[in-house]
């Protein structure tokens, strides 16, 4: 059995665009007369290359997002991986059953009721009549969407219809599950259903295949991650570069995203797989922590402890300095004791005047999955009205370091006024790192010190 679960070469899609529908009329019939007449060839359409030449392996058992901004050609390149798109150029080749829940509706008749679109859709993925029978009541149990089973689908709202195609997806047995943003659509808890069975399909060693705008979901699920932009594939490798990339070139100024776009375009021939900076760091676990007297240690501050992966944004009227973590003394230090009280200060410039400002700071795991973090005001209403131009401001969050062992990472943020809607005027990924040191007798589990204190006894 091969390796490989999806192997993607060269792909790309070119759509013909018409001015007017006479121009469809011409594109069809005067092409031919002018061969015959020995006249110049003529196009009566412009072209949309929605994705062009984009190459990728998808191993078995991996699961990959797909991330990039609206009309990058995220959903064209999966309808095509699924077969209900065809490329202008390239090939595709996947390994294993394939089950996809892709646009609202995609794969439903809106005439048939929901059973009988259970029966459609489970055909379509591979399913006898026998294994659909064997799973509806399952299927049913999962979209939770009542009598109205033998309802038109017509008639469905659109959580009621995405509950009920990603039922059936799931209960197809897939080794390849493709999923195009479909998830947002649920409420909290559908997700949450949602993302456990996804979990579960994934340790059974199926192939996930995602879009999703949340730079967190893609860094919290994924192996890799991939970045598209105006139909390119500009990067590949680990979700938290891939994602800080992205994220970068989302909140560009307008006279500097080609600039970026290239930059990253040129960096990911060395975006890595793995985080080189976390050399001989304690990685959080959900195992209990082992550790000996000798590991244990004080608060203090370690020159070599300095991240590797940090990522500026374009300023936007904000430049921040000098971002470091202190005790409550004033102490700088980036080994520290659980349980203790710390501040993380830094200084922001303002080189021109700007309005409604606020300030914030995030931490986050090694893998990139944010922790928590705060603003300075909950509100834009609440911000700084108004930086006059030249000013100097100190900005310190205290936070309690309820972590356990392992290396954590600081963002920093402004954000403001900016042609009338808020957005970062400076901001810095992973510009600061710090060690969580381990203690000896430890029962926590986790990342997190949640202060849970077993007690039992017999009856």
């Amino acid at each position: 059995m091969t390796e490989i679960a999806i192997r993607v070469q060269n792909l790309s899609k070119c759509y013909q665009i018409y001015v007017a529908p006479r121009d469809r009329l011409k594109q069809f019939l005067l092409p031919k007369l002018r061969r015959l007449l020995n006249l110049p060839a003529k196009k009566y359409y412009s072209e949309f290359w929605a994705l062009r030449d984009v190459t990728f392996e998808i191993k078995r058992g991996e699961t990959v997002g797909i991330i990039g901004r609206n009309g990058s050609g995220k959903s064209t390149l999966l309808q095509m991986i699924c077969g209900t798109l065809y490329p202008s150029n390239g090939s595709i080749q996947t390994h294993g059953r394939v089950a996809a829940l892709l646009e609202l509706g995609t794969g439903f008749n809106p005439e048939f009721t929901g059973r009988e679109n259970v029966y459609l859709n489970g055909s379509v993925l591979g399913l006898s009549n026998k294994e659909i029978d064997d799973r509806f009541d399952e299927i049913l149990k999962f979209a939770d969407i009542g009598d109205f089973i033998e309802q038109p689908v017509k008639t469905y709202s659109s959580g009621m219809m995405v509950r009920l195609a990603f039922a059936v997806a799931i209960n197809a047995d897939p080794e390849i599950l493709i999923i195009d943003e479909a998830l947002s659509v649920g409420d909290e808890l559908f997700q949450r259903k949602c993302f456990s069975r996804i979990e579960a399909i994934r340790a059974t060693g199926a192939t996930i295949l995602f879009v999703s705008h949340s730079g967190g979901a893609i860094v919290e699920l994924c192996d890799k991650a991939i970045l598209l932009d105006a139909g390119e594939q500009l990067a590949i490798g680990a979700p938290k570069k891939i994602v800080g990339r992205y994220q970068k070139m989302l909140y560009a100024p307008q006279e500097k995203y080609h600039l970026i776009r290239e930059q990253i375009r040129h960096e990911n021939d060395h975006v890595v797989d793995l985080d080189e900076h976390v050399n001989n760091s304690v990685v959080p676990s959900t195992e209990p922590v082992i550790t000996s007297p000798q590991q244990e240690g004080k608060e203090s501050f370690d020159p070599n402890l300095v991240p590797k992966s940090t990522i500026e944004y374009e300023s936007h009227g904000a430049d921040i300095q000098s971002p470091v973590v202190l005790t409550k003394d004033g102490v700088r230090v980036n080994n520290l004791i659980r349980g203790n009280i710390y501040r993380y200060t830094y200084d922001v410039d303002f080189p021109r005047a700007v309005s409604n400002v606020r300030f914030g700071m995030m931490i986050k795991t090694v893998s990139g999955i944010e922790l928590g973090g705060g603003v300075s005001t909950s509100s834009v209403r609440d911000s700084l009205p108004f930086v006059e131009s030249g000013a100097t401001y100190r900005v310190e969050f205290r936070f309690s370091c309820s972590l356990n062992p392992g290396v954590y990472f600081l963002n920093a943020g402004v954000v403001g006024d900016v042609n009338g809607s808020e957005t970062y005027l400076h901001r810095l990924v992973d510009v600061a790192m710090f060690r969580v040191l381990p203690e000896s007798d430890d029962m926590a589990t986790g990342i997190v010190d949640f202060s849970c204190y077993p007690e039992y006894e017999l009856q």
